[in-house]
C-alpha cells in the first residue's frame, strides 16, 4: 500500500500545474471547434478525443522521466531520426506528390515529426556538454546538426514541417549564446528578397519562370499569396474563403455552429489547417483574441519554465518547447489570414491529427519534467 500510495504522489508531482490548466482550457476548446466543423455525423470528433487522450497519457509518461535520462537519450533519438529520414528518402512511400512516409511493417510513420522534437534535443545536449566554453566552432557545429534534417525534410517536400523543425532548432542556438548581431544581416537579407518579391511579382510569378530553389507548387503558393485573385478558384481558393470566413465573423461572431462559410463547405481543409478560419467565424474578433491569449499564457509559461530551470539543457529545451507552440501558432493564423502561404501547419490542440497532438504532449511532457526537477545535493 505505501509503494502504491508512493507512485501515486511521484504521478501527481510530475504534473506542472499551472500548464495542466492550461492545456486542459485548449483541449476543451479544440474539441469544441472541431464538433461544430466537422458536424454530428462525422467520426473525427470521437477519434480527435481519443487523440487527446493517448496524447494526455504520453505527456504523463514522459513527465515523469528526469531531464537527465531525456539527455542522455538525446543523441540516440537524433540519429534514429536522421536514419529514418534517410530511408524515407530512399524506401518512402509517396502520396499526393510528396514522400514523407516510411511503412517499417508493423506501422507506417512519418519520421519528419519526431525529429521536432529530436532536433532540439540533441542541440540542448550538445550546448550543455560544451556550456561555459562555447565557441564559434560550435555553432558551426550545430548548424551542421540542424541542416542535415532540415535539407532532408524539405527532400521530401515538407516546408511546413522543416520550418517548425528549423525553428525549434534555431531557438536553442539562438538561447545557446548566438550574437544578435549576427542576426541583423540576416534580417536585411530577408526584408529585402520580400521587397524585390513583391515589386517584380508579375515578372517572376509567370508559368515559365523557374525559381530553381522551390518546386512548382511552392512557387505558386508564393504567388497566390501576393496575388490570390490571379486564380481564385484554383490555388487561391484556399486563402480567399478562408479570408472571407475570418472576415464574416465580425467583432461577435456568427456563434457557435452558425458558420456559413463552415457548415456550406466553402472552407477547405476547415479540420486540420484552416480550423482557426471556423473558429474566427463562429466566434469572431473577441473570440480570436481569447484564443491567442491562451497562446500567450502557453508559451509564458514555458518561458518560465525554462528561466526556473535548474540545468542548461533544461533551459534550452523548454525555451525552445515554449518558440515551438509560438511557431506553430504564427504561422498557421498568418496562413489562415493571408499574410503568409499555405505550408500545412496544424493549429496547435485545435488541428485534427494524432501524429500532431502526439508531438505536442510530448513537448508538453518534457517541460513539465523540466519544471519539477531538482537535483540531488551531494
Amino acid at each position: 500500500m505505501k509503494r502504491l500510495a508512493y507512485w501515486v504522489t511521484r504521478a501527481l508531482r510530475a504534473f506542472d500545474w499551472p500548464l495542466l490548466v492550461l492545456l486542459l482550457l485548449m483541449a476543451l476548446l479544440g474539441l469544441t471547434v472541431m464538433h461544430s466543423a466537422v458536424g454530428d455525423t462525422d467520426g473525427r470528433f470521437a477519434a480527435q478525443f481519443q487523440h487527446f487522450v493517448v496524447a494526455f497519457f504520453v505527456m504523463w509518461a514522459v513527465a515523469m522521466v528526469p531531464p537527465p535520462v531525456l539527455m542522455r537519450l538525446a543523441p540516440y533519438f537524433y540519429v534514429i531520426g536522421v536514419v529514418l529520414l534517410l530511408g524515407v528518402e530512399f524506401f518512402g512511400e509517396t502520396s499526393k506528390g510528396a514522400t514523407r512516409w516510411l511503412d517499417l511493417g508493423v506501422a507506417r510513420i512519418q519520421p519528419s515529426e519526431m525529429l521536432k522534437i529530436a532536433v532540439p534535443m540533441m542541440l540542448a545536449w550538445y550546448f550543455h556538454r560544451h556550456q561555459g566554453g562555447i565557441r564559434v566552432l560550435d555553432f558551426l557545429v550545430a548548424g551542421v546538426l540542424l541542416a542535415i534534417p532540415f535539407g532532408l525534410i524539405v527532400l521530401q517536400p515538407d516546408l511546413g514541417t522543416a520550418l517548425l523543425v528549423f525553428g525549434a532548432g534555431f531557438c536553442v542556438i539562438y538561447f545557446g549564446g548566438l550574437s544578435f548581431a549576427l542576426l541583423i544581416p540576416v534580417a536585411v537579407i530577408a526584408v529585402t528578397g520580400m521587397g524585390t518579391l513583391v515589386y517584380y511579382e508579375k515578372d517572376i510569378c509567370q508559368p515559365g519562370v523557374d525559381w530553381v530553389v522551390l518546386h512548382d507548387y511552392q512557387k505558386y503558393r508564393v504567388c497566390t499569396l501576393l496575388d490570390p485573385s490571379s486564380d481564385p478558384l484554383g490555388k487561391g481558393f484556399h486563402t480567399i474563403q478562408s479570408m472571407i470566413a475570418v472576415g464574416s465573423g465580425g467583432v461577435y461572431g456568427k456563434g457557435y455552429m452558425l458558420g456559413t462559410q463552415t457548415h456550406l463547405d466553402f472552407i477547405p481543409e476547415r479540420t486540420t489547417d484552416f480550423i482557426f478560419a471556423v473558429f474566427a467565424e463562429e466566434f469572431g474578433l473577441y473570440g480570436g483574441i481569447m484564443l491567442l491569449v491562451l497562446y500567450a499564457l502557453l508559451v509564458a509559461r514555458g518561458l518560465a519554465i525554462a528561466v526556473g530551470a535548474a540545468t542548461q539543457f533544461g533551459r534550452l529545451m523548454a525555451g525552445a518547447m515554449s518558440m515551438m507552440f509560438f511557431v506553430y501558432v504564427f504561422v498557421n493564423i498568418g496562413m489562415v489570414t493571408g499574410i503568409l502561404p499555405v505550408v500545412g501547419v496544424p493549429l496547435p490542440f485545435l488541428s485534427y491529427g494524432g501524429t500532431a497532438l502526439l508531438t505536442l504532449g510530448i513537448a508538453c511532457g518534457i517541460m513539465m519534467s523540466i519544471s519539477n526537477y531538482r537535483p540531488a545535493r551531494r
